[in-house]
């Protein structure tokens, strides 16, 4: 009830009567003072009037499960929230929610993480406060070999997100990271269980850099914020609403086909790495090439030096350009 009653206070420019609240959740009239009450305690201004109820106000960047779940309005994605002030990871908590058969759509949001994790296995630093932190729990009936497509699906998603809500100008440099003016604000992690030859469940970690912050000096130069770059003050709970919004239209385009053709004009759009030169960091023997996009399979085209288009999956190699990060 917290959250549909800060939804509709949101959603309404004058006044609900306390009255009105109470014939729609069948509560009290004490019931439903006591959370505009919770709801001013954890800093929302909200103003009561004698005979004629209540209006927000104003509110603050506010982040936790009423925010959230006040303002997803998804069929699937994002409607069951599992939030935590603090938590080892993202995946690791969903992937425990998993188990424990949470359906599809599960959200996992904490506000920091003591053991983020990037790809290869690296280190997200996850400090309180600063930015968005989330994984989303999916049961795709799909081959487990098509599995790393829905990381690009979650790209696009986030990239589509940042300009709805913002108008910014995101790109991505293949095959998960958002980037802004050549900088990476985004990483993403997908994991996958198996039981037999049938997938149990897959979860998509994102980690987006909000705030404006310091970082380490060997990632100063490739790493940045939203607030940095678009130079305002950005909001983690609508940029999360938007991304579940995104995600579960281009999840559905995704399904459709099971793999990215209907997607691959969008997602090409956006590649960063398109008609660019390139390093391959392939184990065979790196070797630099131009960039032609992705096909249906999220694969990336390569053209090398020898004119042969070469086909490089996410999984094994890793793509560099060649003056920079992008």
């Amino acid at each position: 009830m917290k959250a549909e009653i800060l939804s509709l206070l949101r959603e309404t420019e004058n006044y609900i009567s306390g009255q009105e609240l109470c014939e729609r959740f069948q509560v009290t009239r004490t019931a439903v003072w006591k959370v505009i009450n919770g709801l001013k305690k954890e800093g929302y201004e909200i103003e009561a009037v004698q005979n004629r109820g209540y209006r927000l106000v104003s509110q603050p960047d506010m982040f936790g499960k009423a925010e959230l779940e006040s303002r997803i309005r998804t069929k699937w994605a994002g409607r069951h929230i599992a939030f935590y002030e603090s938590v080892g990871s993202t995946n690791a908590a969903a992937k425990l929610l998993a188990e424990e058969d949470a359906p599809a759509g599960t959200l996992v949001v904490a506000e920091s993480q003591t053991a983020g994790r990037g790809r290869r296995g690296r280190g997200w630093v996850s400090p309180p406060g600063h930015n968005l932190y989330f994984t989303l729990l999916l049961r795709p009936e799909i081959d487990p070999d098509k599995a790393s497509m829905l990381t690009l699906v979650m790209a696009l998603a986030v990239k589509e997100a940042v300009e709805e809500a913002y108008g910014a100008q995101a790109g991505i440099k293949w095959p998960n990271d958002i980037v802004l003016n050549s900088k990476k604000v985004t990483g993403i992690l997908t994991e996958m269980s198996l039981q037999g030859e049938y997938i149990q469940h897959v979860v998509i970690g994102v980690g987006i850099n909000v705030k404006k912050q310091e970082f380490a000096p060997e990632l100063a130069e490739k790493a940045t914020s939203l607030e940095a770059e678009l130079g305002h003050p950005i909001s983690r709970a609508l940029l999360l609403e938007k991304v579940m919004e995104r995600f579960e239209e281009d999840y559905a385009l995704f399904l459709e086909k099971q793999d990215l053709s209907l997607l691959l004009a969008a997602y090409n759009a956006a590649l960063v790495n398109c008609d660019r030169q390139v390093k391959v960091l392939d184990p065979a023997g790196e070797y630099v090439g131009t960039a032609r996009g992705i096909n249906e399979k999220g694969e990336l085209l390569v053209l090398d030096s020898g004119n042969k288009l070469k086909k490089i999956y996410a999984g094994e190699v890793s793509v560099r350009g060649i003056y920079g990060y992008v």
